[in-house]
């Protein structure tokens, strides 16, 4: 079976930036932006995306584009060393394992935008507001009906085919992303009072970075610009596998975790003008999105049409990662057992719906399971399994797949990366590779679980 490619250089770069743009972008980082002070807190995020998460970027992508595989496979084709065939599989896994959770907060979101655009969540109290997310998400039929339509959505998308389906509508729905998020961003910076919460963002200030303890600032910034490209798993590497080598990788992976640091910067550009406009903590937490920012649309004018733009701005980042990871994991069962891409997606959409119940469930008919203490839930659980265990791990061994001679090898990772026009990858990287990104990596391991025991 010939492998599909992608249209154009254009495409590349949408769909690989839509995979890592997502909800860690314009969920997580603006909240945890607000917890760890501001744009002090965004410096040391962003010296961190480009000594860390950057070159492990090349490297998925460059393991892809020589190998012509996605994660089951490629290993294999580059080592004649079978075991780092093994994590091929985990990969594989983790995919899945992010979408049985990814797809139902995508649900969440879909919803919120059909409850602001029909009015739903017009002219309710914060008491509310609140109630409704509450009754939402404990009522396990709506919840798996908007887990339904998150996962067609991403099924029609990735049957109609890699160039027609899955590169167009992706073009289309970043495209539309960005368009949304500049009339948000306006709309924010302008309203009353929003200079107050432009300072606190734009404005460093080191003495907040102290507030929470200069070592817990650090790490939460580290483990933000590792976690929101989604390394480790193979999730950008298949997309390195449907390129040409007519660009450099270094250059182009450049671009798509630029554009992926522009959207988290102004995702925090439409939500601390507008907290701090409207009197709101912006450390709110995850609560911040479904019942904090619905009370202040209430309250601004035309603020039906505000929420349902940020609401389908924010359908839309979840929706590029559901469709690119999809893609990811379609590719998998294409490659390994030769199915055709109907099967494929058939197959990858009805298992991801049947697995992602548990997490639906679990804020209702399964809310008795509490799986990491008093609280906690399945989607905690899921969550914890990839992104304190099998991020961290996956990354370490992607850089030792292409740094050491019992892998692929440096040289052969060199030429593969340089192929190409464009920004060459930096050689006297590899000491730091080697031997300082690992360890880095076990200090992200390690503390995670830290954080999340002790």
């Amino acid at each position: 079976m010939q492998r599909e490619t992608l249209g154009s250089r254009l495409g590349f770069m949408f769909l690989s930036a839509g995979c890592a743009i997502g909800l860690g972008n314009v969920w997580r980082f603006p909240f945890i932006t607000g917890q760890y002070g501001g744009a002090a807190f965004v410096l040391i995020y962003i010296v961190f995306l480009l000594f860390l998460a950057l070159p492990i970027l090349v490297m998925e992508f460059a393991v892809g584009r020589a190998s012509q595989k996605s994660v089951s496979q490629s290993f294999s084709v580059l080592s004649k060393h079978k075991i780092w065939s093994l994590w091929g599989y985990v990969g594989w896994f983790a995919c899945v394992l992010l979408m049985m959770y990814y797809t139902v907060v995508a649900g969440w979101m879909i919803a919120y935008a059909f409850f602001s655009a029909s009015g739903i969540l017009q002219g309710l109290n914060p008491q509310d507001i609140g109630r409704t997310f509450g009754e939402f998400i404990s009522n396990p039929e709506r919840s798996a009906l908007w887990l339904y339509v998150a996962v067609s959505i991403g099924f029609i998308v990735c049957c109609a085919g890699l160039r027609n389906g899955v590169e167009r509508v992706t073009k289309i729905m970043m495209c539309g992303l960005f368009v949304i998020m500049i009339i948000l961003a306006v709309r924010a910076v302008t309203l009353d009072g929003a200079e107050k919460g432009i300072s606190f963002y734009l404005k460093p200030d080191f003495k907040n970075l102290t507030s929470k303890g200069l070592w817990t600032t650090v790490y939460a910034a580290l483990g933000q610009s590792f976690f929101t490209l989604g390394l480790g798993i193979g999730s950008m590497a298949v997309f390195g596998s449907y390129i040409s080598k007519e660009y450099s990788l270094t250059g182009e992976s450049l671009m798509i975790a630029g554009l992926d640091t522009l959207v988290a910067l102004i995702s925090g550009l439409i939500i601390f003008p507008a907290c701090f406009a409207y009197g709101i903590e912006p450390n709110a937490g995850p609560g911040l999105i479904f019942v904090t920012l619905p009370n202040m649309f209430n309250s601004m004018p035309n603020g039906r049409i505000w929420g349902t733009l940020f609401f389908l701005f924010m359908s839309f980042a979840a929706l590029s990662t559901v469709i690119a990871v999809f893609e990811n994991i379609i590719a998998c069962f294409m490659d390994k057992l030769g199915w055709p891409r109907l099967r494929s997606s058939i197959v990858t959409c009805v298992g991801i719906f049947i697995l992602s119940l548990p997490c639906a469930f679990g804020f209702n008919i399964w809310s008795g399971f509490q799986p990491l203490g008093a609280g906690s839930n399945v989607l905690d659980l899921e969550d914890f399994i990839l992104s304190n265990n099998i991020l961290p791990i996956g990354t370490t061994i992607y850089i030792l797949f292409c740094v050491t001679r019992y892998g692929w090898g440096w040289d052969a990772f060199i030429k593969e990366a340089d192929t190409g026009k464009g920004l060459k990858f930096p050689k006297f990287l590899r000491n730091y590779l080697t031997y300082v990104a690992p360890v880095i990596m076990l200090v992200i391991f390690i503390a995670g679980y830290y954080e999340k025991f002790f």
